[in-house]
């Protein structure tokens, strides 16, 4: 590391010494909290966001990482007023500070602005504990530090990124990357692929599967009734009608007619360019782009600060800031903390809304089994 810090933070006792605490209290959830590449600026804009006077008011926050590596960049920008409390799991937690779950306290080399396999290791471990204490329901959602493809690859990280991982760790079919900031939604048919692998990446199963799982999060965590797709189109206005490409008429346009017909509100394809700039985009509930650059360079250009990346289609809650590491910007104190902090509020309003969602729901369900038992001893009382 490249300088020493004291900290005094205190480190609370194991499950098997103290009996355990209770969970969070007053319905805020657990949000548990990556630590990122330690070379870049995630933990600077965790920890700027954690310093919002709100944050300890809805939610118990949990860093996965190391009291030393946090105590390093919290030097760096100077939150004097900002305590923690260091814990060897998410057993028992402090429910009115921050907690650092230690998943490594050896010295580590931050070399910052810089992609290193150390940066890629600490990345990946932290990403991988907290997955493990989500699946144990010690903690109720996730929220993601950037991570370096490059320093990932160079500790041995087998996915692409986040998104793919949690896919698979979740056991889920599929899954939809999708990002959100106010009324805009953008989801991606295919993410991170190459610009020469897209084309044959388009296909008539896969649309149909990112429209079913995009008219879900909409319906069970964002609470419209009957949400309305706009389906971009993937060639130059749309192919038009055959003469810019094909796909358009024989993949794009079949998947939306077989996503109507199964009761959705999907529509296009929509030329990219005139959809936004003609402002089209605001009368939909999401917008279904084709890839990458495709749906994030407009949703960036318009939410740049504000964007987060939330991961649709798992049974877990996940989001992320819309931004990567900023090694050019690491260790100057310089990094803007808003897509992290609005990160951490849609994770808890995600969480909630899921949650109430489930509970009418499983109310609904009880009722109509009260009335048919009503309605069963009603017939045989008048037999």
């Amino acid at each position: 590391m490249e300088q020493e810090n004291e900290y005094q933070e205190e480190v609370v006792p194991s499950r098997n010494e103290q009996p355990q605490q209770p969970r969070a209290k007053g319905g805020k959830p657990i949000l548990g909290i990556t630590a990122g590449d330690i070379n870049g600026i995630g933990l600077e804009v965790v920890l700027k966001a954690l310093s919002h006077p709100k944050v300890l008011n809805i939610c118990v926050p949990v860093i996965y990482g190391s009291s030393k590596v946090v105590s390093y960049h919290k030097n760096i920008v100077q939150l004097d007023d900002l305590t923690f409390v260091g814990q060897r799991n998410a057993d028992r937690l402090a429910l009115d500070k921050v907690n650092v779950v230690n998943i490594w306290n050896d010295d580590v080399n931050i070399t910052l602005g810089k992609p290193t396999d150390i940066g890629g290791t600490f990345a990946q471990q932290s990403l991988e504990a907290a997955v493990k204490d989500l699946k144990l329901g010690l903690i109720d959602a996730i929220v993601t530090a950037p991570i370096h493809k490059k320093s990932m690859q160079l500790a041995g990280f087998e996915h692409v990124g986040h998104t793919e991982y949690l896919t698979q760790e979740f056991n889920a079919k599929d899954s939809l990357m999708l990002l959100v900031a106010d009324s805009l939604r953008v989801g991606l048919a295919t993410a991170h692929i190459p610009l020469k692998d897209v084309s044959k990446s388009i296909t008539k199963e896969r649309l149909i599967s990112k429209l079913r799982i995009f008219s879900e999060t909409l319906r069970i965590d964002f609470g419209f009734e009957r949400p309305n797709i706009a389906v971009l189109g993937l060639n130059p206005h749309a192919g038009e009608e055959g003469m810019l490409g094909d796909e358009e008429e024989k993949i794009i346009r079949p998947a939306i007619v077989e996503c109507k017909k199964n009761g959705m509100m999907a529509f296009g394809p929509f030329p990219a360019d005139g959809f936004f700039g003609s402002g089209q985009f605001n009368k939909f509930d999401g917008i279904l782009a084709m890839y990458h650059d495709q749906g994030l360079v407009p949703f960036k250009a318009l939410t740049f600060g504000n964007g987060v990346n939330f991961t649709a289609g798992i049974s877990v809650i996940r989001t992320s800031p819309d931004h990567g590491t900023a090694f050019d910007l690491a260790g100057k104190n310089e990094a803007d903390p808003s897509s992290f902090l609005h990160a951490m509020f849609t994770a808890i309003d995600l969480y909630r809304n899921r949650k109430e969602y489930h509970e009418l729901k499983k109310n609904a369900v009880r009722r109509v089994e009260v009335e048919m038992e009503k309605e069963e001893g009603s017939s045989v009382h008048a037999n």
